[in-house]
C-alpha cells in the first residue's frame, strides 16, 4: 500500500467523519430518565458512535455517608434505588454488622428476606413498566404499576413510607410488622400472577414488540462478565450468577427457587429474565410467610439496640442508653469489611472501612448499574437511533447508582 492510498484512506474516512450527524440525546430527554447523557453520530438512522456521560446526579453519596453517623447512613441508601430501597438498607445493614461481629435475629432474617423479595418485585415491575411505556405501550404500563400497587401497600404497612423506606437498623430492624401483614401478603401472590399472565399474553408474542426487542441490544458473555456486569443484564446471557446462591446471606439458603437464564443477551431476553425473576420471588415468598418464626427483631445489646419507650421514661438506664445511641451513635471496633446482596439490577456491595469511631472512615458502594453503563456506549453501536430507547431501558439505569 503507497503513501497516496493511505493519504486518500485517510481523505475519504475524514469525509465520512465530516458526514456524520452528531446529536445529544438527554439528560433532559424524558427516555434519559434526567441524568443520562449520550452523545451520538448518525449515520443515517444508524448509530456509528455513542459516548455515554453515566450521570449528572451528583449528591456526593459515598461522601455525605462519611460524614454521617453509622445509623444515619440508611435514608441515604434509600435513594440509591428507590424502587427497591429494602435492599439497599440490607447491604449496608449486612456491612456493619459484619464489621461489629453481630448475629441478626432469625425473626428479622426472614422479614429482610420477605421485604427484599417485594422490592425486587416492584423493581422489575418498575423497570418493564417504563420500557414498554417509552415503545408506546401505554395501556401496559397500568397493568404494571396494578401490580406494583400491591407490594407498595404492604411495603408502606410495615415501614409507614410510600417510596423511601430507612426501616432497618444496625442489628436489627425500627419495628415489626403489622397484625394482617402475613394474611395480605399471602393475598397479593395469586392476584401478581394473574397479572403478570396477563402481561405476558400482551408481549411475549407481541409481533411489535418482538420486533423492537428481538436481537437488539446483544451483549455477549465473555463482554458481559468483563465489564463486571450482575444481575439480569448478565443472566440474560446464559450465566446464572445470583449473590442469593452463589454466596447466601439471611435465610436464602432455605428456600428452593431457580435462577431464569436467557440465551441471547438481547432486550427480550432480560424482558424474559425479568418476568421469571418475579415468579421466582413470589415462590420464596411462599415459603417465607408462613414460616416467620417468634421472638425479636433486633440484637439485645444496649450498644447497639434502642432501649424499649417505658424504659426511657421509667428508668435513668433506659434515659441514659437511649441518649447515648441517638446523639453519639454506635463505635464499630476497627477493620475494613465488604458486604453483598442480590439487587434488583445485579450485585449491590458496600466497603467499609471503621477506625474505631461513630462514623465510617471510608464508604464504598458497588452499585450494579455502573458496569452495565460502562458498556453501553459500544452496545449501542451498529444499532438503529430508535434501537437506544429499548436498550436503555433493559439497563435499568437508576440514577442514585450513577452518583460518583
Amino acid at each position: 500500500m503507497n503513501a497516496n492510498h493511505i493519504m486518500n484512506t485517510m481523505e475519504m474516512e475524514q469525509e465520512l467523519e465530516n458526514d456524520l450527524l452528531e446529536i445529544t440525546l438527554g439528560p433532559s430527554h424524558p427516555a434519559m430518565h434526567g441524568t443520562i447523557q449520550m452523545k451520538v453520530k448518525l449515520d443515517g438512522e444508524r448509530v456509528a458512535f455513542c459516548d455515554v456521560e453515566p450521570g449528572y446526579l451528583h449528591r456526593g453519596f459515598e461522601k455525605e455517608c462519611e460524614d454521617h453517623r453509622w445509623n444515619q447512613i440508611f435514608p441515604y441508601t434509600d435513594r440509591l434505588n428507590y424502587v427497591s430501597p429494602i435492599i439497599n438498607n440490607v447491604a449496608f445493614a449486612m456491612a456493619a454488622e459484619k464489621l461489629c461481629g453481630l448475629e441478626v435475629p432469625e425473626r428479622c432474617q426472614y422479614l429482610r428476606v420477605i421485604l427484599s423479595e417485594m422490592c425486587r418485585i416492584t423493581d422489575h415491575l418498575t423497570c418493564l413498566a417504563a420500557v414498554v411505556m417509552e415503545l408506546g405501550a401505554f395501556t401496559a404500563f397500568l397493568y404494571f404499576v396494578k401490580a406494583r400497587e400491591l407490594y407498595y401497600d404492604l411495603l408502606e404497612s410495615v415501614t409507614g413510607a410510600r417510596l423511601t423506606y430507612s426501616w432497618l437498623r444496625i442489628g436489627g430492624a425500627r419495628w415489626d410488622i403489622p397484625d394482617g401483614f402475613v394474611e395480605q401478603a399471602k393475598k397479593a401472590i395469586p392476584e401478581t400472577r394473574r397479572i403478570l399472565k396477563e402481561i405476558d399474553g400482551l408481549f411475549t408474542k407481541n409481533r411489535i414488540f418482538l420486533d423492537r426487542v428481538v436481537n437488539v441490544g446483544v451483549i455477549s458473555q465473555s463482554d458481559a462478565i468483563s465489564y463486571g456486569i450482575t444481575g439480569p443484564f448478565l443472566r440474560s446471557t446464559g450465566v446464572a450468577y445470583d449473590v442469593r446462591k452463589a454466596h447466601p446471606y439471611a435465610v436464602y439458603d432455605r428456600f428452593e427457587f431457580d435462577i431464569p437464564v436467557g440465551e441471547n443477551g438481547d432486550c427480550f431476553d432480560r424482558y424474559r429474565v425479568r418476568m421469571a425473576e418475579m415468579e421466582q420471588s413470589l415462590r420464596i415468598l411462599e415459603q417465607a410467610l408462613p414460616k416467620i418464626p417468634g421472638g425479636p427483631i433486633s440484637v439485645k445489646d444496649p450498644k447497639y439496640t434502642l432501649p424499649d419507650k417505658q424504659a426511657v421514661y421509667t428508668t435513668i438506664e433506659g434515659t441514659i442508653n437511649h441518649f447515648k445511641l441517638i446523639f453519639d451513635d454506635i463505635h464499630p471496633p476497627k477493620g475494613e469489611v465488604y458486604a453483598a446482596v442480590e439487587g434488583g439490577n445485579g450485585e449491590l456491595g458496600f466497603y467499609l472501612v471503621s477506625d474505631g469511631g461513630n462514623k465510617p472512615v471510608k464508604c464504598r458502594c458497588r452499585p450494579p448499574c455502573f458496569p452495565i453503563m460502562a458498556a453501553l456506549g459500544g452496545i449501542i453501536t451498529g444499532h438503529m437511533l430508535a434501537d437506544i430507547i429499548p436498550i436503555f431501558g433493559s439497563v435499568n439505569m437508576i440514577g442514585g447508582e450513577m452518583d460518583r
